[in-house]
């Protein structure tokens, strides 16, 4: 599923991809994205869901909730690797649609540009780093405007909407994994929120 992992640690669609590999596929084994990871930065694609009211400012911001490799609840934005041979807009559909369900409705952009960047490490150095303990990886993140109905896939626990006044509360902003919330309200003031 894209939403797991900083950017994203449980990618169940990537997992299967992986394990199949080889040289035709596009995709790379255990062994050589494990290998890859302690070679090179991954580049991963972010999304962060939000309706849009009638003046088209954010109205809502909706963030995933899924249980951690370390067996503990988070939130999360939708998150996931980028294929060899995959287009930027082509990875953001296929995360989007992975996580939020086929009717979600993603309005992308003809030509979607990021609207942050996030530089993940794997042991943070500061409090407003972004991390993640198995790589050292770039996303580009965008906030994505949904139109239709969510329904969280893989293992995503739950999608919640929420005011933007609330996600900027420090306590949600503290349960996002890999210290997310950084990248969050980036996102946010991005689109001048």
């Amino acid at each position: 599923m894209s939403i797991v992992g900083t950017p994203d640690p449980q990618d169940p669609d990537d997992d299967v991809l992986s394990q199949s590999g080889g040289a035709d596929s596009g995709w790379l084994t255990d062994v050589e994205l494990d290998l890859a990871r302690r070679k090179v930065p991954m580049v991963y694609v972010e999304a962060l869901p939000v309706r849009v009211g009638s003046g088209g400012r954010v109205t809502e911001v909706g963030l995933l909730l899924r249980v951690s490799d370390a067996a503990s609840i988070t939130r999360t934005i939708v998150s996931g690797r980028v294929r060899f041979g995959e287009s930027l807009r082509e990875a953001l559909l296929r995360h989007l649609e992975n996580d939020l369900g086929p009717i979600a409705f993603p309005q992308l952009p003809a030509s979607p540009l990021p609207l942050a960047v996030g530089e993940y490490f794997p042991v943070p150095s500061s409090p407003a780093e972004l991390f993640d303990g198995r790589q050292h990886a770039v996303s580009l993140a965008y906030v994505v405007p949904v139109t239709g109905t969510c329904q969280p896939r893989q293992d995503a626990l739950e999608l919640t909407w929420l005011t933007p006044e609330q996600v900027r509360r420090p306590g949600t902003l503290a349960d996002l994994e890999g210290n997310r919330g950084v990248l969050v309200e980036r996102l946010l003031a991005a689109v001048g929120v």
